[in-house]
């Protein structure tokens, strides 16, 4: 790992460059690292289970997204500028998801 402190070339960036770095910033610093090999990690059974959580939340919040009549159902629950998307995804967490689990 390699810091780049006012880097003129990378001023600004972060990011990954094709599969060999990523740059980072942080604060006032930025970071250049190696792209991380995934290919190693496997995921517990927690965030197995969370992942599958996650995707039936997402559908289910495309799903009330892409319907005009449940979208305005929804919408009527909101605040103003409030996302329908991201509230159903929301209340879907909370339903099924819990906290700590």
């Amino acid at each position: 790992m390699a810091r780049a402190d006012d880097h003129p070339l990378l001023q600004g960036f972060s990011g990954q460059i094709g599969k060999l770095m990523v740059v980072k910033q942080y604060k006032n610093k930025m970071v250049i690292a190696r792209y991380p090999r995934m290919d190693q990690v496997k995921p517990t059974k927690k965030q197995t289970d969370r992942r599958k959580i996650f995707k039936e939340a997402v559908a289910y919040a495309k799903e009330i997204n892409n319907s005009k009549e449940k979208k305005a159902a929804y919408a009527k629950k909101l605040k103003k500028g409030a996302s329908v998307y991201h509230a159903a995804l929301s209340e879907f967490l909370k339903l099924h998801g819990g906290k700590g689990r």
